[in-house]
């Protein structure tokens, strides 16, 4: 009697561009974007070239802080500045951070009552950032980690 084994089902795509597992490329797209963006925004608080930044302080949060809304933002950018380049060095805790960073923004704007597209994309951010969290675990600067047994 003979039995029949079928051949396995090819893959879909290919996990591989280049060298560089899939999985690394999403790693290190996250982990430049979350280490660029908070140091631009941050730094921006101090410049202002991107927006009136003191608009996005709720009333509530602001009536919380001491000073002005102003140096409310500059603190804002310090801590920005901070995180990103704590993403650079420690991804796997700097991502945790970033996405309570974002959290808080998000019940900043949620607070304000207005900017709810904002929160809605600053959602989408803070699950990117808890992403690069966990892929952090499976990546260093070396490649994958792999288990011993």
């Amino acid at each position: 009697m003979t039995t029949h084994r079928d051949p396995p089902a090819p893959a879909l795509g290919n996990p591989h561009i280049g060298s560089v597992p899939a999985a690394r490329q999403a790693f290190l797209l996250l982990r430049t974007v979350f280490t660029v963006a908070p140091v631009v925004f941050g730094l921006d608080k101090f410049f202002g070239l991107l927006t009136g930044w003191e608009r996005y302080l709720a009333p509530q949060v602001d009536g919380l802080l001491p000073g002005s809304a102003h140096q409310a933002m500059l603190a804002v950018g310090v801590v920005e500045i901070l995180a990103g380049l704590l993403v650079a060095v420690l991804p796997r805790i700097g991502g945790y951070v970033v996405a309570l960073w974002l959290a808080g923004i998000i019940v900043d704007l949620l607070l304000l009552g207005d900017f709810f597209d904002v929160a809605l994309r600053d959602f989408g951010l803070f699950v990117g950032a808890l992403a690069l969290a966990r892929l952090a675990v499976a990546f260093d600067h070396r490649g994958p980690r792999t288990r011993t047994p």
